[in-house]
């Protein structure tokens, strides 16, 4: 099997690393910057373990990327999914399944606009593995795994069969969502990562600056579990308002084993492989401001967010907290 990971940030580094390490699976990586990869990427996973194997080629070329491949699995921020899938179509076979290592910052919409009725389409509920890059396009770590992932497959006519070919890169169970809604939709990253960093500065002004970056996680609050619970609870109003089955989005409650506030906050501090997780500042004389640029604005609040935002007012949902927190980041890029 030939798989093409488009991307070369972290994810896009263990999964390239991950699946060559895999016998009958050749890999090639679709990157902006080739010339900075070596052949062979280094893997560290949680355990210790290292997967240590050569990617059959590193281009930037589409032609060369796309030829004879059976999955595109695009490992990219959501800002850039427009741009690449117009970028790949030209080069796409009739029955190469394209997907997505994370389905809310737009793919599927994005796929159906841009993408033949007939390209076969996937994506993720969630990421399958957190990751960092160690050191670019030579090594990477392999943080945290997931016990079984979900995944929404579209215009595809034998979704079991190629379920069954993702489970087998992933090497995991993998189970098949009913509805893109399922995949596209998501309580993680979206309102995971706004509910914090609305609490962390709602109250900031220009010219501000902190002494010091608090930890993402290890710090985590009450009031941002406070917002993130809030937030949850109006996105699945808008989750029964699409016939959404219930469950198939499990609560955050549900999703982190957690009773309220309290437990949430112990619950995410707990987590091993979010230890360390810096909160996306940037330095400036005297010390750090909010980094406006970084993908946890760009990327959750101007993708993620929106997505649920304006699905929630098209669907006239009433999202008050919801509503707050992403028009606080949409303001608060625009101003910075």
């Amino acid at each position: 099997m030939k798989v093409t990971v488009c991307g070369g940030g972290n994810l896009g580094h263990v999964c390239a690393g991950f699946f060559a390490a895999q016998e009958n699976v050749d890999v090639c990586v679709l990157t902006r910057k080739p010339h900075l990869w070596n052949n062979c990427i280094k893997i560290t996973d949680v355990e210790g373990r290292i997967f240590n194997d050569t990617l059959q080629l590193v281009t930037s070329n589409p032609h060369e990327a796309l030829k004879n491949s059976q999955i595109v699995l695009l490992c990219l921020p959501g800002f850039s999914i427009e741009s690449e899938l117009n970028f790949i179509k030209p080069y796409l076979k009739q029955n190469t399944a394209v997907g997505s290592v994370f389905s809310c910052t737009g793919f599927f919409q994005r796929a159906f606009e841009i993408l033949p009725s007939t390209q076969p389409l996937f994506g993720f509920q969630r990421v399958p593995f957190i990751s960092r890059i160690k050191e670019y396009g030579h090594s990477a770590d392999l943080l945290g795994y997931k016990p079984s992932l979900s995944v929404a497959i579209e215009q595809c006519s034998d979704k079991e069969g190629l379920r069954k070919k993702l489970e087998s890169i992933f090497k995991c169970p993998i189970f098949l969502l009913k509805s893109f809604y399922e995949a596209s939709l998501s309580n993680s990253n979206p309102l995971l990562h706004t509910s914090r960093i609305y609490s962390l500065w709602k109250d900031y002004k220009s010219g501000t600056i902190y002494p010091n970056i608090p930890l993402f996680y290890n710090e985590w609050t009450d009031e941002a579990s406070t917002y993130l619970i809030k937030m949850d609870g109006e996105f699945q109003t808008l989750l029964n308002a699409l016939n959404v089955r219930s469950g198939a989005i499990p609560t955050i409650l549900d999703y982190y084993e957690s009773s309220d506030a309290k437990s949430l906050t112990e619950k995410l501090r707990s987590i091993k492989a979010f230890n360390g997780i810096l909160s996306p500042m940037k330095a400036v004389k005297g010390g750090y401001i909010p980094d406006f640029d970084n993908r946890y604005f760009t990327e959750d609040f101007n993708c993620g967010l929106k997505s649920i935002y304006d699905l929630s007012h098209d669907k006239k949902i009433d999202t008050p907290i919801i509503d707050l927190v992403y028009k606080w980041g949409k303001n608060s890029i625009l101003k910075s």
